[in-house]
């Protein structure tokens, strides 16, 4: 019989949408807590996690319509190659569960405080567990189709237009936009996308490699 399963934690942050969300963990060094259920908020349960530098997050895609695809289309292979589900990270999975690496920062009473999610704010975070080179590193590892795509970036220009914001926001900002928050087969280069971050809505142009930032809102 197989046990339901219950959220841990939350985690907690500055996406709001999913439309700019790094695509994979670590693409934005940006800060998230992750707020453990009040079952699990006791210092016992996180004894010695301090110790590890890193942390695994077994997590619910929170968002989707809770069905499955047995093939998709992956984003950066620009909508209209598709792949098996099981040879893909997309959220239309059988159950639902993704998986991602995240730095582990420092720990509070009652919740972590990590960098590197590429998680929706309020999501719900089923397990935690370490982080292990010895054995979580393949340095020899064949990543397929997604290996011409480990250094892509955009360009950002117009980055003044975000002059009046605190320095750690811009800066978080700046990293979203250059990991390119677009469908991949969204190419038109008239068209104003529009970001969400925290309580700031930012607008921008896509050209070639380069995004120029329009204006920012609240």
């Amino acid at each position: 019989m197989i046990k339901e399963i219950k959220p841990v934690a939350h985690i907690k942050n500055a996406f709001k949408d999913k439309f700019g969300i790094p695509r994979q963990s670590g693409k934005a060094k940006i800060l998230s807590t992750i707020e453990f259920e009040k079952e699990f908020s006791s210092e016992i349960a996180v004894k010695c996690l301090d110790g590890f530098s890193h942390i695994w997050l077994i997590f619910g895609f929170s968002k989707t319509n809770g069905k499955y695809q047995l093939s998709v289309r992956p984003p950066r292979l620009g909508g209209n190659k598709k792949v098996g589900v099981f040879a893909s990270r997309s959220p239309y999975r059988p159950n639902g569960l993704g998986l991602s690496s995240v730095k582990l920062e420092r720990v509070e009473k009652g919740r972590l405080i990590v960098s590197g999610a590429d998680l929706l704010d309020g999501t719900p975070i089923y397990d935690i567990k370490p982080y292990l080179t010895f054995t979580d590193c393949h340095e020899d590892a064949n990543c397929g189709y997604a290996q011409e795509f480990f250094n892509y970036k955009l360009k950002v220009e117009n980055q003044s237009v975000l002059d009046g914001l605190e320095k750690t926001v811009k800066q978080d900002i700046i990293t979203c936009l250059e990991n390119d928050p677009r469908p991949s087969y969204q190419t038109d280069e008239s068209r104003v996308y529009g970001m969400t971050y925290g309580e700031y809505n930012v607008k921008f142009t896509v050209s070639g490699d380069t995004l120029y930032i329009k204006e920012i809102t609240k």
